[in-house]
């Protein structure tokens, strides 16, 4: 499917192809951390498809607990997440952060992974009281 998003300021903006099935929640403490919530809903892109139309992202390159390095883009304005990707050249797949796609409603998520460092209160959100907007 044919996607396109932007950071929250507009300076960064992107267009790709990417699968809806193949989005997922990731709850390891990096995301936790680098998003500022409990969690983080991405959906990978190849390579071959990832155009940015605007703007350059800051990168900052962190290590996982496995060793791997791992570039992490944003905007460099307003700090918005836009996707992370391999240090290495191949393969190469962008994981986009799915709250910058103008297209995020056909985004749901199909997977949660590391959930292991999960927060707990995150298990059953929907029994949780909820208003429109905020008051």
């Amino acid at each position: 499917m044919k996607i396109d998003g932007a950071c929250h300021c507009g300076l960064i903006a992107y267009e790709a192809e990417a699968d809806p099935e193949m989005t997922g929640i990731c709850h390891c403490t990096d995301c936790q951390t680098l998003s500022g919530s409990a969690f983080r809903t991405v959906v990978p892109a190849r390579r071959d498809s990832f155009k940015l139309r605007s703007g350059e992202p800051k990168i900052y390159v962190k290590t996982a607990e496995s060793g791997t390095q791992r570039q992490q883009a944003f905007c460099p304005n307003c700090g918005t997440p836009i996707y992370s990707t391999t240090v290495e050249d191949e393969p190469k797949v962008y994981t986009i952060r799915v709250g910058t796609l103008r297209q995020r409603n056909e985004f749901v998520p199909k997977l949660q992974y590391w959930f292991r460092s999960a927060q707990h209160w995150t298990h059953d959100l929907g029994s949780m009281p909820s208003t429109e907007k905020q008051r």
